[in-house]
This record gives structure tokens, C-alpha cells and sequence, in this order.
């Protein structure tokens, strides 16, 4: 038996996917800027992804720009929104539990001089409307906020938190990182109020290495990229077009009856939630508010008395693959601010995995990794009180 619960890490290309790619790699493979029929084919291939994504997000066409992927649209989106709205002001908002493509471009512009704060969020990791409303000023002029939390799931109002920015300062760009909510959740930009919006396709059954960033008309950002001049000089550089071919499908694929894909999420992680907390020492943390109310396809479970990296190691001689947190910077392990930002007890900080799920998990799977879980933590305890 094998059990892949890291879906919030990667997912598996849908076939779809991989057909197109193919297709574009071994027979429809010329550059979309040359001018001859191989570009005019690559260039369809383009295009079409565009609008299928536009289409899932009821936008225009015009108003996607492709990225290598998740964590450039999100330093695309800020680097380049506060370079170019530099003379409005120099405050931006964020929140404590941002991924690291959110908060360290942050940083980078605080080195530059501009002044970033940072709200606190709750113990299920939603943030304060009022902390919100007051630290904004005549002088902010971006704020980002990420839609689902990707190591606990946690899920903003999006549309109550724009419609507060725009209400105190309607020149504020507002940016939503969905890389982990596009594809559980329909999500439309001009009804929420979203003016910037980062997606990553492995995250959607589609590839690495291509995502987009949705930019909302006459919104100003500066490209972050120069070159050839391509997208309309806003992401320079020879498309990705075995990429976005298949971004595209994907995006159209992943919304195909997506209310069922979405009950299926939940309903795998109900079953994960009952199935760890008959375990003594376990806790699953953000979920106060009801499983209903988290994201579909992640889970928190914190394991009292076992480091996270032994349990993750035991679990993979099992076949059952997990995450200790965010995989984009699970090669510079320490303990995880979202973690620290919902006072997670400090003894637990070490002792906590991430479960997540697609439409390609089964419940055998669930099943399997509860089952596991019960034979090896007696076994890990034992080893870690002598």
C-alpha cells in the first residue's frame, strides 16, 4: 500500500496534461514569437490556455501574465506593484502567516525603504478585521493577503477584507496569493475585489515551472523581467508553451464538477481529523471554527512527544509521504512561523505534520495512514522516553 498526503506540496499531472505537453514538445514545438506557421501554432496554444484560465476566473484574457510558477507571480505582484505606485506611498500590509515567496520579497522591500506591517492572526489563523482596518493609511499602497494557508488551511474573507481596503483607501492594490485556494474554491476576482491574484499550476494537477498572475486592468505594476518584450512587455522571455498548454487544461480540468471534487476533499479530511484525534497526544489545530470552514485538502496535526522529521521518515518506510511544512523551503529546516503566529505550544512546534490531499486520494489511503499512525507512535514514545 502507498499513501501520497503531500498534495499541497505537488500534485500529479492529470493525463490531459500530459498528452498536451507531449504534443507540444514533439510535434507543435516552434516559438510562439517567430512568425512562420510553427509560431502561429505555438502561439494558438497560448492563447487558448489564456482563456481558459480567464474563463475559470470570469476575467479577460488580456489580464493573465504566465510566471515560472507560483513564487514569481507573488514577488512579480509585490515587487512590481510597489516599484510602480513608489510616489503614492511606501506603507504595505501583510499578514504573520504568509508563505516564504510572499514574506521575503516583502523583506527585500523593506531594505528599499518601504515599510511593512505584519498582522497577527488567531489561533485558527484568521487575522483581525479591526488590526486590518486601522494600520491602513493615505500612505498604503499594497496589501497582501494569502486566501488558504498553506501549511494549516486557514481561509480569509477575501471579499469582507477588500471591501474594508477599499473603503479606507480605494487606491490600495489588494493582493491575494491562491496558490493553495485556486482550484478548491471559485474564485472571481472582479466580484471579491481582488486586483492582483498569484496561482501555481503543479498545485492543480498541472506542471512545475509555469503558473500566472492575474492583473487586473490598469492596475500599475512594473515588470520584474525585461528582454524580447514578450506578454506585452509585462513578463519578458520565450513562452513556456508545453507549460502553459498544460496549465491551461489543467484549470479546465480542475473545475470540471467541482463541487464533487470538493466533497470529496472534505470527505477525506473528516475521516483523517476522526481517525488522528482518537490517538492520545494529538492535536489538529485551526479547525475551532469547523472543518467546514478550512480549506478542503490540508490538515494540522501536531504529535506530542515525537519530533516531526522522525514521524515523517517512520511514515515514508510505510509509504505514506506527508510534509513537515511549506516544501518550498524544506530544505532550510526550522520551526514554522505560522505555527509560532497561532501559539501553537511551544513543545509542539517540532512535533507537527501536514496532510494533504487531491482528487486522486482515496480513502484506502486515509485509512492506511491512520492505521499506521497507531502502530508507530506507541513504538516512537517508548524510544523517545528512555
Amino acid at each position: 500500500m502507498r499513501a501520497y498526503l503531500d498534495n499541497a506540496a505537488t500534485t500529479r499531472p492529470f493525463d490531459s496534461v500530459k498528452e498536451i505537453m507531449m504534443k507540444t514538445m514533439d510535434i507543435d514545438y516552434g516559438n510562439p514569437s517567430s512568425m512562420h506557421m510553427k509560431g502561429v501554432e505555438a502561439e494558438k496554444y497560448v492563447r487558448e490556455a489564456r482563456e481558459k484560465i480567464a474563463k475559470t476566473l470570469k476575467v479577460d484574457a488580456k489580464e493573465i501574465v504566465f510566471t515560472s510558477g507560483g513564487t514569481e507571480s507573488n514577488n512579480f505582484a509585490l515587487i512590481g506593484s510597489a516599484l510602480a505606485n513608489k510616489r503614492a506611498g511606501n506603507h504595505i500590509i501583510t499578514t504573520r502567516i504568509e508563505h516564504p515567496s510572499v514574506y521575503n520579497p516583502l523583506l527585500f522591500l523593506e531594505e528599499l525603504g518601504y515599510k511593512v506591517t505584519f498582522l497577527e492572526v488567531d489561533h485558527n489563523g484568521i487575522i483581525d478585521l479591526e488590526q486590518l482596518k486601522q494600520a491602513i493609511t493615505k500612505e498604503t499602497i499594497l496589501v497582501s493577503i494569502i486566501m488558504v494557508n498553506n501549511e494549516m488551511g486557514s481561509v480569509q474573507d477575501i471579499s469582507t477584507i477588500s471591501k474594508l481596503i477599499k473603503e479606507k483607501n480605494n487606491d490600495t492594490i489588494f493582493h491575494v496569493d491562491a496558490i493553495q485556494a485556486y482550484g478548491k474554491y471559485q474564485i472571481y476576482p472582479k466580484r471579491m475585489g481582488i486586483d492582483l491574484l498569484s496561482v501555481s499550476g503543479h498545485k492543480i494537477h498541472g506542471p512545475k515551472g509555469i503558473g500566472f498572475l492575474y492583473m487586473k486592468d490598469k492596475v500599475k505594476v512594473k515588470p520584474v523581467i525585461y528582454g524580447g518584450g514578450q506578454q506585452k512587455g509585462m513578463r519578458s522571455g520565450t513562452e513556456n508553451v508545453p507549460g502553459i498548454a498544460g496549465l491551461g487544461v489543467a484549470a479546465e480540468e480542475i473545475y470540471k464538477n467541482h463541487s464533487e471534487k470538493v466533497a470529496h476533499l472534505y470527505t477525506l479530511k473528516n475521516a483523517l481529523i476522526d481517525g488522528v484525534k482518537k490517538i492520545e497526544g494529538v492535536t489538529v489545530n485551526g479547525v475551532d471554527l469547523g472543518v467546514e470552514n478550512t480549506a478542503p485538502h490540508v490538515v494540522s496535526v501536531s504529535f506530542d512527544g515525537v519530533r516531526s522529521e522522525v514521524l515523517l521518515h517512520a511514515l515514508e518506510d510505510y509509504n505514506i509521504y506527508v510534509s513537515s511544512g511549506s516544501a518550498c523551503s524544506s530544505n532550510h529546516p526550522a520551526l514554522s512561523g505560522t505555527l509560532k503566529a497561532i501559539h501553537v505550544k511551544k513543545e509542539l512546534l517540532d512535533s507537527t505534520l501536514r496532510f494533504s490531499f487531491s482528487v486522486n486520494t482515496t480513502m484506502e489511503e486515509i485509512e492506511y495512514a491512520i492505521s499506521a499512525l497507531n502502530d508507530i507512535l506507541p513504538q516512537l514514545r517508548r524510544f523517545t522516553r528512555k
